[in-house]
Formats: structure tokens, sequence, C-alpha cells
């Protein structure tokens, strides 16, 4: 603005030349309201000042003005150098990455491209460049690679702009094919290239060759960092995340914004609460705690850690809130059973103009499903409806997951087939749902309609149908189930298959074959799987295996009292008395101690909790615990535990 003062001061502002110097510099400053005024009061705009415009124009993302102003050059009879097409060129690509008609971006640089031929710029390597980059832009790859092998001289800029452009066309093996050509043609990979091939792998979700290309970097800069940190925590690799991130303050890169949401997210899923604070105190030391990208990962680490009033001052702190913080809030509270502090948070949302998205809803769902309240579960139903989620496959779920918590596999089954596309974890939901709730012949027949559609089971799918089939007495389909999982589909089964197989046996006093099952299954050192043997041998009354069983548990989980008890119980049940006062004195010595039993019971006034022992006077008295818990609904459920 000086400048532009001075230039008037001394009579040079209508100047050409000091004309082209304040467009150029008020397009670079970013100014480009007075660069466009500048300019339309020029009587004679050369290349230069037209040049310097459509930049300015292009980076403050006035695309399609850029484009319109090229061809009012070309009317105006300016002579159109190099420098000015390459300017447009990079217009173009611009346009086939924003909202702009990609379609028509892509027929201007083509017109653009004869324009080139016919003007003999073609050899230039800026403008060669600028070409490959308009094309890789608009994902015309062939087109790209004609020009890149019509160009008498390549540069790294020329390699790297293709391998970049193969990457984000998700052709990641094309990408590593021009790299070795780079190598193997004499040139030198950059850091660019080593990023750009990164960017590459990690859009094709292939994060070992990503690592491999990062290791070959010398000094990466924090851009690459947050490209594989992203990669690692997109692919749920969250220690590696973690493992990375110590390695990258360890080399004294400094973090930026992106960074410290990455490395939060990660803390977040593996509820470190340690790490997180330290990313905390960086974040204020760096100045970025109150950016809402990063706040939002703060209130989301600290919620899901269970420290909800840290994450609920920095929420009410943040001076702009978008819906994924919101999110965060409700998810946290939700997750920490602090149903009505979530449904209070999703009220005020609404309240406050912002609009709830698939992960509000299934928050929202769940935290029905955890109280078992269909009044308020069929609310929520009525909103998503509403707005239109309720063909949203990760909110579907949520519904026939609440629907089945709540008993009521018919609303369940409803919502499920109501979902016009479904994915596995729809049907996994539903036929765990019929497995649950006893309904083991609708869970097995669900599953073998599964089969019969392009669907196919992973190892969730199976843990639901043997559920199913064990809690319904279907032994033997369990069985061929269990053989078909690695013969047929490649699943390996893990120690939830073997529990769910024994449940069947054991419920059924097939004991013989639940031992043949021990004798060859691989989890011998899970405790859940010796419970279950322990408890079918205290209902068949099996004291020779009931013994292994809990021999196998007192070393696993030595302060859980359940294998004492049953293990007692077995030996009451014989007559073994003493053998059973033996065990009671064991556990006594090593000091076991069984919990008492209690129940809860879902009140208008609450969540009301009693012991064991307690009675009538004492359930409505002062010693009833109170949960926080509370839902609108009268009594709905009495839920017990023992």
């Amino acid at each position: 603005m000086r400048c532009h003062g001075l230039a008037v001061k001394v009579g040079l502002e209508k100047n050409p030349f000091v004309e082209n110097a304040l467009v150029g510099m008020y397009t670079k400053c970013g100014s480009v309201g007075d660069a466009v005024r500048l300019f339309d009061g020029m009587a004679s705009p050369n290349e230069v000042s037209f040049t310097a415009m459509m930049g300015g124009l292009a980076q403050t993302g006035s695309v399609d003005d850029a484009l319109r102003l090229f061809a009012r050059m070309c009317r105006s009879g300016v002579r159109v150098d190099q420098v000015a097409v390459s300017s447009v060129l990079g217009s173009c690509a611009q346009a086939c990455t924003s909202e702009f008609n990609v379609v028509r971006a892509f027929r201007l640089g083509q017109c653009i491209h004869a324009l080139i031929a016919r003007k003999g710029f073609g050899s230039d390597q800026h403008v060669g460049n600028s070409l490959i980059d308009m094309y890789t832009k608009c994902m015309q790859m062939d087109e790209a690679v004609k020009v890149f092998e019509s160009l008498p001289s390549v540069s790294i800029v020329s390699w790297n702009i293709l391998i970049t452009g193969f990457g984000q066309a998700g052709s990641h093996e094309k990408a590593l094919e021009v790299l070795n050509l780079m190598v193997e043609s004499g040139s030198e990979p950059d850091e660019v290239t080593y990023s750009n091939m990164l960017a590459s792998c990690i859009k094709a979700r292939d994060v070992p060759s990503a690592r491999a290309l990062f290791d070959k970097i010398s000094r990466p800069g924090v851009t690459t960092w947050n490209t594989l940190l992203s990669g690692y925590c997109r692919e749920e690799l969250h220690q590696d995340t973690v493992e990375l991130f110590r390695r990258m303050q360890y080399q004294k890169v400094q973090p930026d914004r992106t960074t410290l949401a990455v490395i939060l997210s990660s803390c977040s899923r593996l509820g470190i609460l340690d790490l997180g604070a330290q990313v905390h105190s960086a974040s204020v030391r760096l100045l970025l705690h109150n950016d809402m990208f990063v706040a939002s990962g703060l209130v989301d680490m600290y919620s899901k850690c269970g420290q909800i009033g840290i994450a609920r001052s920095i929420f009410n702190a943040m001076t702009e809130r978008d819906v994924v913080c919101w999110n965060s809030m409700i998810s946290g509270l939700a997750i920490h059973s602090m149903i009505k502090e979530a449904f209070n948070f999703f009220k005020q949302m609404r309240e406050n103009g912002m609009m709830p998205t698939e992960s509000s809803y299934a928050s929202m769902i769940n935290s029905c499903a955890k109280l078992s309240s269909i009044p308020q579960g069929r609310q929520i139903h009525v909103q998503v409806v509403k707005d239109g989620y309720d063909q949203n496959v990760y909110v579907g779920s949520a519904l026939i997951d609440m629907y089945a918590k709540c008993g009521n596999m018919d609303d369940a089954r409803l919502s499920f087939d109501s979902m016009l596309t479904k994915n596995i974890v729809a049907w996994n939901e539903m036929i765990h749902g019929y497995a649950q709730n006893g309904f083991g012949e609708k869970a097995v027949e669900l599953f073998e309609y599964m089969l019969t559609t392009e669907q196919r089971p992973d190892s969730v799918t199976f843990i639901a149908v043997l559920t199913g089939c064990s809690h319904s007495g279907l032994v033997d389909e369990a069985i061929a189930f269990f053989d078909s999982m690695e013969s047929t589909y490649g699943i390996t089964p893990l120690a939830e298959h073997y529990t769910c197989l024994i449940d069947g046996l054991g419920r059924a006093g097939r004991l013989l074959e639940v031992e043949a099952l021990i004798d060859r299954m691989p989890c011998k050192d899970n405790p859940i799987v010796w419970e279950v043997v322990l408890a079918a041998c205290a209902v068949h009354h099996n004291a020779e295996l009931g013994e292994c069983a809990a021999q196998h548990l007192f070393h696993l989980d030595p302060k859980n009292p359940s294998p004492y008890v049953l293990l007692s119980n077995i030996y009451a049940s014989l007559g073994r008395h003493g053998d059973a006062s033996g065990v009671r004195g064991l556990m006594i010595s090593r000091g076991v101690v069984k919990g008492r039993g209690y129940s809860w019971i879902d009140h208008k006034d609450g969540v009301r909790a009693f012991m064991v022992a307690d009675d009538l006077q004492t359930i409505s008295g002062e010693s009833a615990m109170f949960i926080n818990q509370e839902t609108t609904a009268g009594v709905t459920e009495v839920h017990r535990r023992g």
C-alpha cells in the first residue's frame, strides 16, 4: 500500500512497468480486490499484468474468473507467452480439484494444449510440466503420460508430478513403476519424490511399503511425518502411531495441528491418558490448544479416557465448535454410562443449530441400548427417520443392536429389512440379536440366507451364529459351522469360537467331545474357555474334568471366586462334602472373596440398585444405591447380576 501511495505521489501510478509491479504485489499479498481495481483501470494491460492477475485469481479460488481473463487476453491481441500459458494451465488444474465443472476445465485445458502446439511451446519444460500437472489433476493419466514422453528432457519435477498423479488416481502400482523408471534413467529421487510415493502407498492402504519409503528419506519434514502418522491411524495401528510420534519427537521435528490431532486420536483409541496429557501440554506451548481441530481431539481423548470434567472444561472454553467436537463429547458421556448428560448434550447440540451426524445418532442409540430403554430409543428412531439417516448402515446397525438388547426382535428385524444396503455389521447385529434372545433357529436361518448373498461372513458372524446354536441346543449345526470356518472361508477359529462350541456341547452334556476339543484347541490359556468348561461340569456333576478346569483357572485368574464356588458345588452335589469344605478353605486362605450379588431397576426417578440380603424396607430406604443413570420412562426392566 505504501508503494502504491508513493507511486501516486511521484506521478508514476500510470507507468506500465509500475502498474505491472503493483498488480503483482497486490496478488502476491492476497489483496485480489485491489489488484482487480488497478487492473481494470489500466489503459493497456500487457502479458505481464494479465499473467499476474490470472495467477492471483487462481490462488484465491476464483478459477472461473482467471479462465475468463485468459480468454479476454487472447481476444485483446495481447501476446501469449509461456508464462501466461503455464499460469492458465495451473488454473485449469486447480479447477479439476475444486467444485468447478471438471469436464469444462479439462476441455479448456485441451484447447490451451492445442494453442501451445500452434505456438511451438511444447518443448518448454515449464509448460510441459504444467500440462502434465493439469492432466493428472483432471485424472487423464494417459494424456499426462503422452505429454511426459513428448518432452525433449524431463526434470525431477516432471517425474514427481507424474508419480503424484498416479497416486491420486489410486494407481499405486503405476506410481511405483514410474519411480523405478526414474531411478533407472539416472534421476535421483528427492524428498518430494518419496513423499509423493508415500502418499500413494497410504491411499492404497499399503502401510508397510509406505514405511519402507519413509525410512529412505534422510530428513523428512512435518508433512511427510503427518502422512505416515495418518496412515497408521487410519489403519487402526495406534500403537505404531504412538511409537512413530515418539521417534518424531526424538528427531526434534516440531509437530503442527495435524500431528497433534492424529496422535490425540490414537491416544483416545488406546486410552493412554498420560501421553494425551503430554500432547495437551505441547499444544499449549505451541499455541495450538485453541485450534478447533486440536481442541476437538483433546475433548475426544479426555472423554474417552474417563476425564469427563477436563473434556467439558475444554469444550466450554472453545469459541468455535464443529459437529465432531459435539460428537466427541456425547460419545464420551455415553461410553461412561453418563446417559442423562449425553441426552442433555444431544439436546443442546440441536438447540445450537448443529445438525446431528451418523456418529451422533449412533452414540445416542447405543445409550438407549445400555438403558434397555425402548421409549427413548423410539424417540431417537423417529428423529433418525426425520433427518434422513434411516438408510445409513452405521445408524441402522445401531438401531438393530438397540432393539435386540431391549428384547424387541420384531422391531430389530423391521429395521434390518428396511435397510436397502446392509454391511457385515448389520448382518452380525441381527444374527447376534436372535442368538442372545433365544431365537437360535432364526439366527441359523438368517445366517444360511446370508450365505446365499454376496456378503461373506467374518469372524464375528461365526461367533453370533455359534452363540445362537449353543443357546438353542443346535449342537450338530454348531459343529458343522465351526468346521466350515477354516475349510470354506479361511477364518482361523479364535478363543471366542471355541468357547461358543464348548458351551453348546457342555449344555448338551457331551463332555467327551468337549475334552477332545480342548485337546486340539490352541487357546488353552484363555480363562473364559475354562470357565465355560467348569460351568458345564457343574451342571452335569463331572468332577474329573471340573478339577482340571478349576486348576487352570486358579493359575490363570487366581483372584476369581467363581472356580472355587463352582468346584465346591460339584463336590457337594456328589456328596463329597469334605472336598467341598477343602475348596472353601483354600479360597479363604488365598484371600479370595465372593462379592455379593446385586440387582438394579430402571425407575422414573433414577436407577436403583440393591444387594443380596436387602429386604424390601432397605430397597426403598436410604441403603438403596443410586446409579448415575436416569430416563424419562417408567420402570422398564429389572436386571440381575449375581
